[in-house]
C-alpha cells in the first residue's frame, strides 16, 4: 500500500532517529494498526526517542480534520462518537478516535470504558480507536492526547475525533486541537444549561441535544438560543443545534452535514488559517510549560521534594523563594 501522502525527502527531520525506525514510519503512514499503536504509546509514555519520532511525523500531518466532541458525564458522547464513525465510513473516510477516559486513583490506569462501546469497530481496518487515561490532569485532556492526533494524523486517517471525559470548564482544553468543536447536553440535568460553567458553552462550534427523546429536549434547546442571543461569537458564526438519539442513530446525518457547513464557512471566510494559528499559539504555550516543569523537576528529587514541603510546612523557608532557586537552577542546565 502506498503511503498517504507523497514524500517529503527535504523537511523530514529523521537524522536523530535510530536507522531502525525509518521502516517504521513507514509501516505507520501506510496505515499499519500495530506501527500507528506502537508510535501512540511511544508518545504517550514519553519512550525513548519520542520526540524524534514527532519531529519526523509533522511533516506529514495536517490532512484530517480534528474533531473534539465533549460534555458533561453521560450525555451520551461515546454513542454519539460511535454513530459519526460508522457514518464516515459509509463515505469511506478513514477514522481515528481518541477517546480520553478519566484515570482511577487506584491503578493510573484508565477505565476504558469507550473501547467497550465501540467494540463493533475492532473488525475495521479504517478505524482505529484509542482510549487514554487522563493521568492526572486538571482538563479533560491527557496530555499526550495533542501528540497522539499527531501520530494519526500523520498516518493518513481522514478524520480524527477527540472525545473527551467532561469534567467541567477544563474542558475548554479541546479547542487547542479540534477544528470543530462539539458540544453534547441532555435534558433533565436539573437546571439544564446553568448547571455548565460558561467556558465550556462558549467553545461550541454545534451543540448536539442528545437523548433528545426525553422530556425537557425542548427547554435545553430554549435555554441554549437565549444564551446565544446575549453574545455574538467573533467570527458571527451562530452555533447550530441539532437533536439526536444517539442510541437508535437519529440525527447523525444532520449532525455531520452541520459539520460540513461548519467546515464551510471557516473555509469561505478565510477563518480555518487564522484558527489554526490561534490553536498552535495556545498548543506551543502548554508546550513550553511542559518542558520547562520537566526541566525543573529534573532539579529536585522525591526526597528533595518531600523536605522542601515540610520546610515550607514548618515556615522555615518561604515557597516563593524556593520556587525562583529551582528556576534559577533549571536555567543553568
Amino acid at each position: 500500500m502506498e503511503a498517504p501522502f507523497p514524500a517529503f525527502p527535504d523537511v523530514l527531520y529523521t537524522d536523530s532517529l535510530k536507522q531502525d525506525s525509518n521502516p517504521w514510519i513507514d509501516r505507520l503512514r501506510s496505515g499499519d494498526p500495530r506501527a500507528l499503536a506502537r508510535a501512540i504509546s511511544t508518545v504517550e509514555n514519553r519512550a525513548e526517542g519520542w520526540s524524534e519520532l514527532l519531529k519526523a511525523l509533522f511533516p506529514y500531518t495536517g490532512k484530517a480534520r480534528v474533531i473534539g466532541l465533549t460534555g458533561p458525564p453521560g450525555a451520551g458522547k461515546s454513542t454519539l462518537v460511535d454513530q459519526l464513525a460508522k457514518h464516515y465510513r459509509k463515505e469511506k473516510q478513514t477514522v481515528g478516535i481518541i477517546a480520553v477516559d478519566p484515570t482511577s486513583p487506584y491503578t493510573g490506569g484508565a477505565i476504558l470504558g469507550d473501547r467497550i462501546r465501540m467494540q463493533d469497530h475492532y473488525s475495521d481496518p479504517g478505524i482505529f480507536i484509542r482510549s487514554m487515561a487522563t493521568r492526572g490532569s486538571l482538563g479533560g485532556l491527557a496530555r499526550a492526547t495533542a501528540d497522539a492526533a499527531t501520530v494519526l494524523d500523520a498516518s493518513g486517517r481522514d478524520l480524527v475525533m477527540i472525545e473527551t471525559v467532561g469534567v467541567g470548564q477544563d474542558e475548554v482544553d479541546i479547542v487547542r486541537l479540534a477544528d470543530v468543536t462539539i458540544v453534547i447536553l441532555v435534558p433533565g440535568m436539573g437546571d439544564d444549561v446553568q448547571t455548565i460553567k460558561a467556558g465550556i458553552m462558549e467553545i461550541a462550534d454545534i451543540f448536539v441535544i442528545n437523548k433528545s427523546d426525553r422530556e425537557g429536549a425542548e427547554r435545553v434547546e430554549r435555554e441554549i438560543r437565549a444564551m446565544q442571543s446575549l453574545a455574538m461569537r467573533g467570527d458571527r458564526w451562530t452555533p447550530p443545534i441539532v437533536k439526536t438519539v444517539a442510541s437508535e442513530g437519529v440525527g447523525t446525518k444532520e449532525l455531520a452535514r452541520a459539520i460540513a457547513e461548519y467546515e464551510a464557512f471557516l473555509k469561505k471566510e478565510n477563518l480555518a488559517f487564522k484558527k489554526n494559528v490561534e490553536n498552535w499559539q495556545l498548543r506551543l504555550v502548554e508546550m513550553l510549560r511542559d518542558a520547562m516543569l520537566e526541566k525543573a523537576r529534573k532539579q529536585i528529587d522525591g526526597g528533595s521534594l518531600e523536605r522542601y514541603a515540610a520546610e515550607i510546612a514548618e515556615h522555615k523557608r518561604d515557597p516563593y523563594s524556593l520556587v525562583e532557586e529551582i528556576v534559577r537552577g533549571a536555567e543553568r542546565t
